[in-house]
């Protein structure tokens, strides 16, 4: 750790003077003048909070859209949501303001646009043209509800069909409305006596700009010749229409509907269907019509040159396929394929290497939003395979129950776990590049490597490559193998602590340096992991069993520092070792038919297969007490040097030697404090009644109701209550003040009592109630000796108090830098190590990176200690306070953590009223405090962290990972870490007409839609009807592109303003803008009548 530099000494001095009298804590004289020679170089210049980027699958998604020049995928969502996709990596989040959810998208193609229809009925325009992109123009309707739009290829008139049937017209250059108008009653006219329900379909005819074909939900479709404002033909039939496709010659189209059939009619005979096809129903005998079945929600037509035409579909299974899964449904010529999904379709489209409506489409893939996944199924290939999917989209593949987030990690920890991730990859996915290839990635100015670790309902634990701002799946662990799957439901007697995901992971203990990692579960269970690149069979699982109880006032328990080590179950007893406290489980029930000493899950006791990656090193459980079910772990830490682990819950701590899979510690939490007790508590029996189930970890599904009991606050018992109360120290309940559970837990090599001479290993452990003990850890020597000779654990009878339960704790050494816990390199334990290694390992101390080992015994420490209400920082070794910060009065603060920062170091706090905090170290000063979000779930609470060089994350919603920065560095620089996705492509040519179509006629008829729906011809439509509205992003998205493509058509742009073309009231000034700026040269106006010619509309 870098140290500061000590200089501008008159300066320090006198910020930290005053930084020390702002503080509530005086200083002591004790601590002598040393404080002052701590320089903070941390300024709130150097804090700024912004969002980076939004990863993971949108959640709850509702419309589907793709840019087949581009090649860029667009999602929208229920909230407002629009997620942008193009080539791995290249990913993009925008919000509607509204959070209304988005019924269709539509891309005006290689223009970088978007149209987004909302479930509001308003329109908005996106520029897609910038990093960010922004709205351009809004337009709200008034009297009409939307339900279906459609944009021609290359067109400015964007048709807009209604509820009621109706058919508006805007431009979306100016996004106004169109005075021409296709109502209902004239495009039915006499051939249905009732209105023809809302507007499900609109597309014009692939060979004729000037047919428009509308169709209506009660299974009329009409075909609206543009020009002659009236019908040409209508089809009517008497099953309701979900949607309409053509063929691309213009001749035919095809109709899906709600009794799951299809019908293809030819243009010129309306009468009747040309063909009728039920494709998933039962052929009856006797000529008779097939069963109905469930109705076909979209299908469409692609035609190939060299063979038949694919007709695509979702929905349609007959109804007697109860339970069976949602499907796509691909029929080629004789050929009908049914792709089962695993979530329900929710839009699909398909890709084909054409724009041009009117030419063979040559389909090679389609893509499938599920409410829950994105398929893209590969069409050239025999089978239909899937691709493999590059992007991030399977964080929600279990529910995530817990997180973590490490920032500048050792540089072989990727690669590691990459090569044996590398492994797990699945078969069978088509040999092709993913083709939504579209963008290009930002410039990378992090070079650290970041990780983020993801722990799920089912038990599952997923480490991801979190680096320069993209995010990529390396390695899965599943914890839940190392138990017994019980086949029924009849047989989980143990498993009733929770209702369901009993595997369910609720704590991450993991230091990236040894790799060693640590998990809690929701069953009670500690399961410690060793990282190793070689496979292993193990034999016979190490375990141990924990009664962690709350003492009973007639059972005498022997004092927790002189428990003697366990044996390890099935390898022989220590000769001198006693069973104590803790010890394997041998019956089920006590005495009195309680259950008693079975822990909640079963151990499997078959050979173990374990995979190159993370291999179990023990398994931990706590067993039934009296009946009483053993309580969730509250906290959980590792310590590689030392070879050790604790964990504690609201009953009290235990403490486990891992090399020699013994129990060194399990005391209740009163008996921690000794006779220094400051509540006078008498032990009492523990509770005969069940512990509330499943402590609110998988219960996260949006939109349920959810039980105060099973929405816990992440660390503890005591902090039950809804998230809306302050929490203080002072707990009213006696029943939960007598169960003050264990909050915090931290390995170090500190000063443990206040005449200390030298540091030494020990461990603080802070609780619920503000109370932080040191407990201290004597060890044996390395090598050989580590394994022979007990570990030795005693209370050194310090004690600390804090107001609100204990969150976090660290140590900074004389110079303010950060004093990391010991730990041991990591290195390959499956490899029998030879003589000289074996020799090196004895004479091997654990490492640690404290200055403090090689400084005079004089030099002190500062413990830094942060709780939910308040922060102190406490000289050692003589235990003054020095400085003091409450944090907050009327909220609570929900994670807190020491990062480092600009080679600094603060604490950094996310609380429950929103507000987002930091503050200097030593002297707590606050730097930063922004109101961010409101806690409106209990996902936020259990998944936010902060991380070192400014970066934190929150799992927003149960799919997506939100990642924002407090660094004003990286906000600065994240325009250039930002991929773009816009990138000037050539317009694919137009299908040649051919010599005697264009002489006889045929082919493509194009139409003049601006004679046909501009002002002169149309007039102007009633100013009730809908609102304009300016979007936010159209001036600045002028004045961000004036240097690249988007700078040069501006230019064209002003170029037809000079000709005397019409401009709305925006366009004129956003030109006049453009006009005035700087950049425009004398060699921007040679540019501008270059690229006159090309389209402008999108500002």
């Amino acid at each position: 750790m870098r140290k500061f530099n000590i200089r501008k000494v008159l300066d320090g001095l006198t910020a930290v003077s005053a930084a020390a009298s702002a503080s509530s804590a005086a200083q002591q004289q004790q601590a002598g003048n040393r404080e002052t020679e701590i320089q903070e170089t941390l300024q709130s210049e150097h804090f700024q909070l912004c969002k980076t980027v939004r990863h993971g699958f949108p959640y709850q998604p509702s419309a589907l859209a793709f840019d087949p020049v581009q090649k860029i995928l667009a999602i929208g969502t229920q909230t407002g949501a629009l997620r942008l996709f193009g080539r791995p990596g290249v990913e993009c989040y925008c919000q509607h303001d509204s959070g209304a959810a988005v019924i269709q998208l539509q891309f005006l193609i290689n223009e970088g646009a978007l149209v987004s229809a909302l479930a509001d009925d308003t329109l908005h325009l996106w520029n897609l043209r910038q990093k960010r992109p922004a709205i351009l123009h809004s337009l709200k309707f008034n009297r009409e509800r939307i339900t279906f739009c459609h944009l021609p290829f290359q067109s400015k008139w964007l048709y807009v069909g209604t509820e009621r049937g109706n058919i508006h017209i805007v431009n979306v250059e100016s996004f106004t409305l169109s005075g021409y108008v296709i109502m209902w009653n004239k495009a039915i006219e006499l051939s249905s006596k009732s209105h023809p329900g809302p507007i499900v379909h609109i597309s014009d005819n692939p060979m004729d700009e000037g047919k428009l074909l509308i169709g209506f939900e009660s299974g009329t479709v009409v075909l609206w010749d543009l020009k002659s404002k009236k019908a040409d033909y209508r089809y009517t039939h008497d099953e309701a229409i979900h949607s309409v496709a053509w063929h691309h010659e213009g001749k035919q189209f095809i109709c899906s509907h709600s009794d799951g059939t299809l019908t293809i009619w030819n243009v010129k005979s309306p009468t009747k269907p040309f063909q009728t096809i039920t494709p998933h129903g039962k052929q009856l005998k006797d000529g008779k019509k097939p069963e109905p079945c469930k109705p076909i929600l979209k299908v469409e037509y692609k035609t190939t040159r060299a063979g038949e035409p694919f007709i695509i579909l979702s929905g349609g299974l007959s109804y007697d396929t109860v339970g069976r899964r949602p499907c796509l449904t691909v029929m080629h010529g004789k050929s009908t394929a049914v792709l089962e999904m695993d979530y329900s379709i929710v839009d699909f489209l398909t890709l084909c290497e054409t724009p041009y409506p009117n030419d063979f489409q040559e389909p090679y893939a389609v893509v499938v939003l599920l409410e829950k996944d994105l398929v893209l199924i590969d069409l050239a290939q025999n089978g239909y395979p899937i691709f493999e999917n590059p992007y991030p989209l399977t964080i929600h593949e279990s529910p995530v129950t817990c997180c973590e987030y490490f920032a500048d990690c050792p540089v072989d920890l990727i690669p590691a776990l990459y090569s044996v991730g590398a492994r797990q990859k699945r078969q069978g996915y088509s040999k092709k590049e993913w083709p939504i290839s579209g963008g290009n990635w930002g410039l990378i100015t992090q070079s650290y490597p970041e990780i983020i670790i993801t722990g799920h309902a089912d038990g599952s634990i997923k480490f991801w490559d979190a680096s320069a701002i993209t995010l990529q799946v390396l390695y899965k662990l599943k914890t839940a193998k190392v138990f017994e799957k019980s086949r029924n439901k009849d047989d989980r007697p143990n498993t009733d602590i929770v209702d369901e995901d009993p595997y369910a992971i609720q704590i991450i203990s993991w230091c990236p340096e040894s790799r060693m990692l640590c998990i809690a579960g929701v069953s009670a269970h500690v399961i410690i992991y060793r990282f190793s690149k070689q496979e292993v069979t193990t034999e016979i699982i190490p375990m141990l069993e924990v009664r962690l109880l709350y003492e009973i006032n007639d059972v005498e328990s022997p004092d927790g520092e002189q428990v003697p080590p366990l044996p390890t179950p099935g390898t022989g007893s220590n000769p001198q070792s006693i069973v104590p406290q803790s010890h394997p489980s041998t019956s089920s029930s006590s005495s009195d038919g309680l259950r008693d000493n079975v822990p909640c899950l079963k151990v499997k006791n078959s050979p173990l297969k374990q995979s190159p990656g993370y291999q179990i090193e023990l398994v931990i459980q706590l067993v039934w007490v009296s009946g009483e079910p053993p309580q969730q772990i509250t906290s959980l830490a590792v310590n590689s040097a030392y070879g050790l682990v604790v964990f504690g819950n609201c009953n009290g701590i235990a403490m486990v030697d891992y090399l020699q899979k013994t129990v060194l510690l399990n005391l209740g939490t009163i008996e921690l404090y000794g006779s220094n007790d400051p509540y006078r508590r008498e032990p009492r029996s523990p509770r005969k009644s069940r512990q509330p189930s499943g402590a609110g970890l998988c219960d996260i599904n949006e939109g349920t109701a959810v039980p105060e009991d099973r929405c816990k606050s992440p660390t503890s018992d005591v902090k039950d209550n809804s998230f809306s109360r302050s929490r203080s120290s002072s707990v009213t309940s006696i029943d939960k003040e007598s169960r003050e559970a264990i909050s915090a837990l931290h390995f170090c090599e500190t000063f443990t009592r206040k005449n200390d001479t030298s540091p030494s290993p020990c461990l603080w452990v802070g609780t619920t109630l503000g109370t932080v003990l040191v407990i201290v850890l004597n060890l044996p020597p390395g090598g050989e000796q580590r394994l022979l000779q007990p570990v030795i654990v005693s209370p050194s009878g310090t004690i600390l108090r804090l107001k609100g339960a204990i969150l976090r704790m660290a140590f900074l050494d004389t110079t303010g830098s950060l004093v990391p816990p010991a730990h041991e390199p990591w290195r390959e334990h499956n490899v029998p190590e030879d003589k000289d290694e074996k020799d090196k390992s004895k004479k091997r101390r654990p490492v640690s990176v404290s200055p403090s080992s090689s400084q005079e015994i004089s030099e002190n420490q500062y413990a830094v200690i942060c709780s939910e209400k308040q922060a102190k920082v406490i000289s050692l070794p003589s235990q003054n306070c020095i400085y003091k910060q409450n944090i907050t009065e009327t909220s609570f603060v929900l994670r807190g953590d020491i990062v480092s920062l600009s080679n600094s170091i603060c604490l950094a706090c996310f609380c429950a009223n929103g507000h987002i905090m930091t503050f200097s170290l030593p002297s707590l000063r606050p730097l930063l405090d922004v109101y961010y979000l409101p806690l409106t779930n209990m996902r936020i609470a259990r998944t936010f962290c902060f991380t070192n060089n400014g970066q934190a994350l929150y799992l927003v919603s149960p799919t997506e990972i939100q990642r924002l920065t407090y660094s004003q560095e990286t906000c600065e620089n994240l325009q250039e870490m930002l991929g773009e996705l816009f990138t000037p492509v050539e317009t694919p040519e137009a299908p040649n007409r051919g010599f005697f179509k264009g002489l006889f006629g045929g082919g493509a008829q194009s139409l003049d839609r601006e004679e046909l729906f501009g002002e002169s011809a149309a007039g102007k439509a009633s100013r009730s009807l809908a609102q304009h509205i300016p979007g936010p992003g159209g001036i600045e998205g002028v004045k961000g592109a004036a240097s690249g493509v988007v700078g040069e058509l501006a230019r064209a742009r002003l170029a037809l303003d000079e000709r005397g073309q019409k401009l709305g009231e925006l366009e004129e000034k956003t030109a006049a803008m453009l006009y005035s700026a700087d950049s425009f040269s004398k060699h921007a106006h040679e540019m501008m009548l270059k690229y006159k010619d090309k389209k402008w509309y999108q500002f």
